[in-house]
């Protein structure tokens, strides 16, 4: 079945939550974004300098890893949403917990040999 065009208006549209997703600055502003139909307008929303951390916490369980991504990159995320990325099943790692544990690691957590954090 062939993907069907987006019209005019549907583009507008878009256009018009990509640009509201930048501007977000509280986190009310933020909240229809959670919920995006749209995955590529929630990443950029995850990746907004005024998200904060309990914004980021809520996109950390996106369903798309781009989003969850961006959280991890994202200088305003949580520690513990930043260990919440961690997968603990090596065979289940992938770009989502690299990203988290590069970030964790410059903010000084060591890893083992395991990938998973060192125990405090």
């Amino acid at each position: 079945m062939a993907r069907k065009k987006k019209t005019a208006e549907e583009r507008a549209e878009e256009e018009r939550r990509y640009g509201l997703a930048a501007a977000a600055v509280t986190d009310g502003e933020f909240e229809p974004f959670l919920t995006d139909p749209n995955q590529a307008i929630r990443n950029s929303a995850a990746m907004n300098p005024h998200a904060s951390a309990s914004v980021l916490a809520r996109f950390a369980s996106d369903r798309f890893w781009s989003v969850k991504v961006a959280v991890a990159q994202h200088p305003n995320t949580a520690r513990e949403t930043l260990l919440g990325l961690l997968e603990s099943n090596p065979r289940q790692r992938g770009v989502v917990h690299h990203a988290a544990q590069k970030r964790l690691e410059a903010d000084g957590v060591t890893f083992g040999e395991d990938q998973m954090p060192d125990e405090a």
